[in-house]
């Protein structure tokens, strides 16, 4: 770790004073490498990052807008507020592919053809992002990320915004990330039930380094192919998806159904009271948040905050509550209906909808004073 902090100090006084007093040769070229998913979350949709490569000046730098620190102090708090600190570090090479080596990540290098001109400008703006107040910048999940911050500094280096998104602009943001997560179930449970209305929104901004890939593959830059070389440097392996049990809906869908058919009413409150719990959590991130995604999170007319008053009332204020959230369940599934997490939630809706219902019929004789 140390050895890699003073590569790094060494390699940023060393590209600062470059950029100022030395031009790259006409032998300098400018790539971008797009890296495949990993096993992590913070990997799930892979990495972008931008290789300036010149070998008349012994240079071979890796930029990289991805990089956060998990020892940063209350690091999940200022996650989930949306102010955590990302930032840009530059290293060799050979380091950077050697990482993706060890981790069997695919990536895919390409050429872009840009001028000298171009070439030079965009290697100052890059350094400049390092030795500068813009080496840290305030993560966004959708709005400003590793890809993003390439997309905008290759469209300055170009002089105007010409890249632009070539796959499907039809689709919402949750269809996008939808498959992503395929081999997660727990992960794309937790992130449909977090996200809010956003993500339903028609996922139009470049933001996913496949995304970004393409479109480079596709672009035009005064009637010219901005990418002259494609190259996969890495083959990487697919994720596996070998199934299992616990790691599925059925396993959800079962612990649900024993927890329908044994009729207590012990374990319905709790169930119900915890459900509440995460209702008023949905609400309140909100307030605090700066990440927009989790505003107008519609999951909490399924996690009823109004939950967790049912261990502690009876009489007509239990039966107005149930009726509410049965009112309040009818709505989420037609707000659901067409959205791809709505088989994630079935199990959610058939177990909520039969307990109230219980409660409906039977709240005079077990529960009225």
């Amino acid at each position: 770790m140390i050895k890699k902090m003073l590569f790094f100090l060494f390699l940023l006084l060393q590209l600062s004073a470059f950029s100022q007093y030395k031009p790259l040769s006409e032998k300098a070229t400018v790539s971008v490498f797009t890296c495949g998913r990993g096993n992590q979350l913070y990997s799930t949709f892979g990495h972008t990052a931008i290789r300036i490569k010149d070998t008349e000046n012994d240079l071979d730098v890796v930029y990289n807008y991805g990089t956060f620190d998990f020892k940063t102090e209350n690091f999940y708090l200022k996650f989930v507020k949306g102010d955590l600190q990302y930032f840009i570090n530059a290293t060799s090479y050979e380091d950077f592919v050697y990482e993706y080596q060890m981790e069997n990540r695919e990536v895919v290098e390409q050429t872009l053809n840009l001028s000298l001109v171009k070439k030079q400008k965009l290697f100052e703006l890059l350094t400049n992002s390092l030795t500068s107040d813009e080496n840290h910048y305030t993560y966004k999940f959708i709005d400003r990320n590793c890809t993003t911050k390439v997309v905008d500094k290759i469209n300055e280096s170009v002089g105007k915004p010409f890249l632009k998104k070539v796959d499907d602009t039809s689709i919402s943001y949750r269809q996008l990330f939808y498959p992503y997560f395929d081999n997660y179930f727990w992960y794309k449970l937790g992130i449909n039930i977090i996200f809010g209305a956003k993500t339903d929104a028609k996922a139009q901004k470049l933001f996913l380094p496949v995304e970004l890939m393409n479109s480079l593959d596709k672009a035009v830059v005064d009637g010219t192919l901005f990418v002259i070389k494609r190259e996969i440097l890495v083959k990487g392996n697919k994720l596996e998806s070998n199934f299992s049990f616990v790691n599925s809906i059925y396993f959800i869908a079962l612990l649900l159904l024993f927890l329908v058919i044994i009729k207590n009413r012990v374990l319905y409150f709790s169930y119900l009271f915890i459900l509440g719990i995460l209702g008023l959590f949905f609400c309140l991130v909100g307030l605090y948040s700066l990440h927009q995604e989790l505003l107008w999170n519609y999951n909490a007319l399924l996690f009823n905050p109004l939950f967790v008053f049912f261990p502690f009332i009876n009489g007509k204020w239990f039966k107005n509550i149930v009726v509410f959230s049965l009112f309040s369940l009818l709505i989420y599934i037609l707000i659901l209906i067409g959205k791809p997490h709505l088989y994630l939630m079935i199990p959610f809706i058939l177990s909520n909808g039969f307990i109230l219902f219980r409660f409906l019929k039977d709240y005079k004789k077990t529960f009225k004073k």
